[in-house]
């Protein structure tokens, strides 16, 4: 299937469950304690990081869209804390404090990038769900999505009451389910189990066949509309009534560290959704999102430009030819990287080593060289009857192939401007006997703070010149 960036930003979705604090103590080890053979940390630096819900209401915030998080949490420095960070990452967080309860806290000793030891300081809530119903019916106009991410901590008592409250108002429900009694999310739209929750709820599975038949009477049961099992190495599996089985292979490069990797999938399914994506394109990304996270350390949220070169790898689109809607979101993914654009243009009708020694000038010049080929109507227009000898198909797939060139698109007008208007380069390159005001767009990109280079052209090269000679013999 064909992978798009959805708009996350016309995606609001809205989280609640079990909140809690990943924090990390990190330091070296030298020595082994005289107490007892356990390795001594001399700890240089702690770090806290959201976990649990609220992890993935920083997931959904990282990829650009709106996210707000309804959770339980002590009244302590921890809280304080998980409040600091999300509010810097953008997400508004709605917290039910109780006094004399701890807010979960997962403590992690490490050391050189492993983890000794984890300790959890933990208590089940007694969440009041009525007052925790009446927050969530007050956020929930104007939500897309509602994402219940359940640890069984006890901040979701009335999975029920809230399932109804969003599928009355037309909002999909996904669910990150734990336990072993799923009858409590009964009417969601999804289910999100990795492969031992879902077996501890029907039964181990042989194959992938008894998985989709075991999937299906699930879905049956508790009237889903789909169900996604996570299945670590082996990808994911999306199921849905009256639809053949989705089979997703898994992404990762290297597994580094799986924490938090459930959390990077419920949270990139939903906000795709909010964001317009179909379910299996959702799926798809949140794949994608999934490859990325296990290569981290820790809980980890996943960025919207991360995301995106990833599409870009999947759709064949970091270098190459590209239309121009594929071109620009490569182009706002490379700023996003802080990658400089060069521009340049031009017929390339027979290539020849002047061309290649222009381009490799003009690369030299920034981070990523665009290059915008005259299409044939133009090039007959402007080179007159005979031209082009190759046509721009050709033309663009000999060009795509230097290693100069990062992305080759075509246009049908006898300049660039239009092009230039869309893509703003940093860099407009120019060869040949011009001056810098006679390049066309040079007032365009100095407007929004470009630069402008002419470069000298290689003597003795020249498609005319190749073009006349041939003719001549």
């Amino acid at each position: 299937m064909k992978l798009t960036m959805p708009r996350y930003d016309q995606a609001p979705v809205l989280v609640v469950g079990d909140v809690m604090l990943d924090r990390y103590w990190h330091g070296g080890t030298s020595r082994i304690s005289p107490e007892a053979p356990v390795p001594v940390v001399k700890v240089e630096q702690i770090e806290d990081r959201p976990g649990g819900a609220a992890n993935v209401a920083l997931n959904i915030a990282a990829l650009g869209a709106p996210a707000t998080l309804v959770g339980v949490t002590g009244v302590d420095e921890a809280a304080d804390s998980l409040g600091a960070s999300l509010a810097a990452a953008g997400v508004k967080a709605c917290f039910q404090r109780i006094a004399g309860q701890p807010t979960i806290v997962k403590l992690r000793v490490m050391s050189r990038h492993q983890q000794l030891l984890r300790i959890d300081f933990e208590e089940p809530f007694a969440t009041d769900a009525q007052a925790l119903r009446a927050e969530v019916d007050a956020l929930l106009a104007g939500i897309r999505v509602l994402v219940l991410s359940d640890y069984g901590k006890g901040a979701l008592r009335d999975h029920q009451g809230l399932i109804r409250a969003a599928r009355e108002r037309g909002i999909p429900v996904l669910a990150d389910p734990k336990g072993k009694d799923f009858s409590i999310y009964r009417g969601a739209t999804l289910l999100t189990p990795n492969l031992s929750e879902f077996e501890t709820i029907v039964g181990r599975c042989a194959d992938e066949a008894d998985l989709v038949a075991r999937g299906a009477a699930l879905m049956r049961e508790l009237d889903l509309e789909a169900l996604l099992v996570t299945r670590g190495e082996h990808g994911m599996t999306l199921l849905r009534p009256e639809h053949p089985p989705l089979h997703l292979p898994a992404r990762a490069r290297e597994v580094f560290d799986v924490t938090g990797a459930g959390d990077t999938v419920i949270s990139t399914l939903a906000a795709s959704l909010a964001g317009g994506a179909d379910l299996p394109e959702a799926v798809a990304l949140a794949n994608l999102a999934a490859g990325i996270v296990v290569g981290k350390l820790g809980t980890a949220a996943i960025s919207a430009p991360e995301l995106r070169r990833a599409v870009q790898r999947e759709e064949g689109s970091e270098r190459g030819v590209l239309g121009l809607e594929q071109l620009l979101v490569a182009i706002e993914d490379a700023r996003a990287h802080g990658e400089k654009i060069v521009f340049t243009n031009g017929c390339f009708d027979i290539l020849h080593a002047g061309h290649v020694t222009y381009l490799e000038q003009a690369r030299a010049l920034g981070d990523r060289l665009v290059l915008a080929v005259n299409d044939d109507a133009s090039v007959s227009r402007l080179k007159g009857p005979g031209r082009p000898i190759n046509t721009v198909d050709r033309r663009m797939a000999v060009l795509a192939g230097l290693g100069a060139v990062d992305w080759v698109v075509s246009f049908s007008e006898d300049t660039p401007v239009n092009l230039l208007a869309e893509i703003k380069p940093d860099v407009l390159v120019k060869g040949g006997d011009y001056g810098i005001d006679q390049v066309v767009g040079a007032d365009m990109v100095k407007a929004h703070g470009g630069e402008v280079r002419v470069l000298g052209l290689v003597e003795n090269s020249s498609t005319t010149a190749i073009v006349e000679k041939i003719r001549s013999r």
